[in-house]
């Protein structure tokens, strides 16, 4: 039944494209009027998810040539943009913290100084979460997270019965979720929709927004939405009134026994790791004094590389088991730290996604689409620029509940960078806000990955999770309006 609508619903898109098309209500001139029939298509198709994102966005490369609209070739180059690098590089990366399991002792190291008590165990989740997503994707981080506060809840469950612990639960699950979208946000590579806004500012506007430029001011932010939502949490929606409790400090600390110590493999990975962000960091330091033209994805690219060329060290009289092997070649004794045959968790289509997204906007803007576009909508828009702010800020996270962040940026940016240019300020004063907040979502289970991880287990009621996801969107909107507007990148 759900697929005969999606049928009945992908048909009549596209009569009402067709008609658009023929009767060019706007009376639009014939290439613009190419780009936007193709252009609306891409938006309802994302927006919809009738067929796969990565899928949709190939459709430039099929309908731009054929249409005249733009060479095959000129289409290709936006599916090779170096911002995608700069997120292939980081996905490489992740991947490898998460294969050696790097990333959960990081957790439980941070757990394990909780001491037991209630508020400093959310604590624990939610600084776990909110480094890990730094870097790694956000669901995968609370993929890895809930397995560790399901097991810690179950043994504080016999022992804080009745007081309070229902709400404490609920707090810890929705901490992971929320703490795993908030940390996406501190970096470049955190999470999708950042690198499609900063691809598309180089692209079309020649913004070279770096790692560093991103992280000053947005790491911050970052911190600063956990910071109230912790403060919240235990003070207001989740008060709990539970003190140390030896049995769940003894359950961390042996979980944390059974890592064992320090393996090879996860020392060389978070050498690699470490090396690549202070590279990013530091970058324009050693541009300055070393003349060597470097860029972010360049150090993502050799950070990847490395991983590819070191050996995990392990050797092969370490494992004499053969069924610890079977199946999982990347894992054999003697093994580089990442094999070819780790990438197929790679989500390869996202890549494919940040092309589409880029062909799009740029077709928009060479055939004066976004212009028209940006000129409508001046006309009517705050023009006190806190206002306006506060007003994408808002709309873009309450648009969120409903929308892929990823289709929601690529759809959005380039119409409000048209506005921001027609008001005569930067396009990435009121990009930023919007991207930023379209990984904030909190109230809907469909509002990101995390938020379904979280909901599906169960334990929540539909209930906390809106009361709980409003005050996030609430207070999301607030500190990412504030900083935005006082904090801007410098590009």
């Amino acid at each position: 039944m759900k697929s005969f609508r999606n049928d009945i619903i992908f048909y009549l898109i596209l009569l009402l494209l067709g008609l658009h098309y023929l009767l060019n209500p706007f009376e639009m001139q014939a290439n613009a009027l190419k780009v936007v029939s193709a252009g609306l298509a891409m938006i309802s198709l994302w927006i919809l998810e009738l067929i796969p994102m990565p899928v949709v966005a190939l459709l430039p490369l099929i309908i731009f040539p054929i249409w005249g609209i733009d060479s095959l070739a000129d289409t290709a180059k936006n599916y090779a943009d170096p911002i995608i690098f700069l997120f292939m590089g980081g996905f490489f990366i992740a991947l490898a913290i998460e294969k050696w399991n790097l990333h959960q002792r990081i957790a439980l190291s941070i757990l394990k100084k909780s001491g037991g008590k209630g508020n400093h165990i959310l604590l624990g989740f939610m600084v776990s979460s909110f480094l890990i997503s730094m870097w790694l994707s956000n669901t995968a981080t609370t993929m890895m997270m809930f397995p560790i506060a399901l097991s810690v809840l179950h043994v504080m469950g016999s022992n804080f019965k009745g007081k309070g612990f229902n709400k404490f639960s609920y707090s810890v699950l929705l901490s992971i979720a929320y703490a795993s979208n908030i940390g996406g946000l501190a970096t470049i590579i955190g999470t999708p929709p950042n690198i499609a806004l900063v691809g598309l500012m180089n692209e079309e506007y020649n913004m070279n927004i770096s790692f560093s430029d991103w992280f000053l001011v947005c790491f911050p932010l970052a911190l600063t939405i956990l910071s109230l939502l912790y403060w919240i949490f235990t003070r207001v929606l989740f008060v709990n009134k539970m003190d140390k409790d030896e049995t769940t400090r003894t359950f961390i600390e042996m979980e944390y026994s059974k890592l064992k110590s320090w393996s090879k493999p996860e020392r060389y990975v978070l050498y690699i790791f470490l090396a690549t962000a202070f590279l990013w960091i530091s970058k324009d330091v050693w541009v300055k004094f070393t003349g060597i033209t470097l860029n972010d994805a360049q150090i993502a690219l050799i950070g990847a590389l490395a991983l590819f060329v070191f050996p995990s060290g392990k050797k092969k009289t370490e494992s004499t088991d053969s069924s610890d092997l079977e199946l999982d070649a990347s894992k054999v004794p003697g093994s580089r730290l990442l094999e070819w045959n780790d990438t197929h968790k790679m989500a390869w289509g996202i890549l494919l996604m940040f092309g589409g997204g880029l062909a799009l906007a740029k077709s928009m803007e060479s055939s004066g689409v976004m212009k028209m576009i940006g000129e409508g909508i001046a006309n009517y828009a705050p023009q006190q620029l806190i206002f306006l702010i506060l007003l994408v800020t808002t709309i873009s996270i309450f648009l969120s509940e409903i929308m892929s962040n990823i289709a929601q940026v690529i759809v959005m940016a380039p119409i409000l960078s048209s506005v921001a240019i027609a008001m005569g300020i930067s396009p990435i004063i009121i990009c930023l806000p919007m991207t930023l907040a379209a990984s904030c979502a909190g109230m809907l289970p469909m509002g990101t990955p995390p938020n379904a991880i979280a909901y599906s287990s169960g334990k929540i009621p539909l209930k906390e999770m809106l009361r709980a996801g409003f005050v996030l969107n609430l207070i999301s909107i607030l500190v990412i309006s504030v900083f935005c507007y006082y904090f801007k990148i410098s590009v």
